[in-house]
């Protein structure tokens, strides 16, 4: 049965640094496009980074393109997410899923039923 379980959470200052890491299992997901995902209090969730099944395409929302950066390593089955000059506003649980296009996972299309997310909290 697929599973998505994400890590590496806390709390950090504005500025600071996190890495989030989806450890995937159940399922072939080299084969897949993965996101990071995030809902944000009082808010929807949103997508804000996808990569390729190779590794060799990405997508960010504006929101944090230039800060964060998505990669993947499919020999263990995990993606990351490297969090860099945090915001508050960046303050949000964090999800992973899969999808089965790139198109369609960047328009917040998944595969899989969500885990229990990463909580990432920014204070000013």
């Amino acid at each position: 049965q697929p599973q998505l379980e994400e890590s590496g959470g806390g709390l950090v200052q504005t500025g600071e640094s996190l890495r989030l890491s989806c450890a995937a299992s159940g399922r072939t997901y080299s084969l897949y496009p993965m996101g990071w995902f995030r809902q944000r209090p009082e808010k929807e969730r949103e997508v804000i980074a996808v990569i390729n099944s190779n590794g060799d395409g990405t997508y960010y929302a504006d929101s944090v393109k230039g800060r964060f950066t998505i990669s993947r390593d499919n020999a263990k089955n995990t993606v990351y997410l490297q969090m860099n000059n945090l915001k508050p506003e960046d303050t949000a649980v964090y999800y992973c899923n899969a999808g089965t296009a790139f198109s369609t996972l960047t328009a917040g299309y998944v595969m899989d039923d969500w885990g229990k997310g990463t909580l990432v909290t920014v204070s000013s």
